[in-house]
């Protein structure tokens, strides 16, 4: 590709990005962070459940105290529903002359961004939280002394989805839309 074709090229995807309204990048932010954060939940509660049920066959002793690698499943989409709660008190009104003003398009692009950091920050952490719990239920089923030690590592590995939805919150600070006039 010559020079000539990419700067046409870059020009033009600039154009189209500055086309789009800032509260459609807001929009695609909040549906990301909650989506990818339900989507990381959901496979965790999968890898966590579908280990769960196995080692039970073997030790019924296990299901009650390893639920609780279920819950630390749940919680990353709670993360996720609690900061699209946030970001969609960061979208605000402006007048139609101002929705491509440097500010409109600043506050939509953080908060897009926020989005993204906490929707697959999230997926990673349920992921994480996943095969951790899995593990859990499956060494405590051979080991019920094991059940501890390994808590404490998927309580490390929750905590990457906390990272993540405090990210996002700074990110999120950037919004700011322009003042009404």
């Amino acid at each position: 590709m010559s020079t000539a074709t990419m700067v046409i090229a870059s020009s033009s995807w600039s154009r189209a990005l500055l086309q789009i309204s800032p509260y459609t990048f807001s929009a695609l932010g909040i549906a990301i962070a909650i989506g990818v954060s339900v989507l990381g939940a959901a496979w965790g509660i999968y890898i966590t459940g579908s280990s769960l049920i196995g080692a039970a066959i073997k030790a019924p002793r296990i299901t009650s105290k390893n639920l609780i690698s279920v819950i630390f499943c749940e919680a990353v989409a709670i993360y996720g529903v609690i900061v699209a709660i946030i970001l969609q008190t960061k979208l605000e009104s402006v007048p139609a002359s101002q929705i491509y003003a440097p500010e409109s398009m600043r506050a939509g692009y953080a908060i897009f961004a926020s989005g993204i950091i906490v929707g697959f920050a999230n997926l990673v952490c349920g992921l994480c939280v996943g095969i951790i719990g899995s593990s859990c239920a499956l060494s405590d089923a051979q080991n019920s002394s094991l059940f501890v030690k390994i808590l404490v590592i998927e309580i490390f590995g929750s905590a990457l989805g906390l990272f993540g939805v405090i990210v996002g919150i700074i990110m999120s600070a950037q919004a700011s839309w322009p003042t009404k006039v």
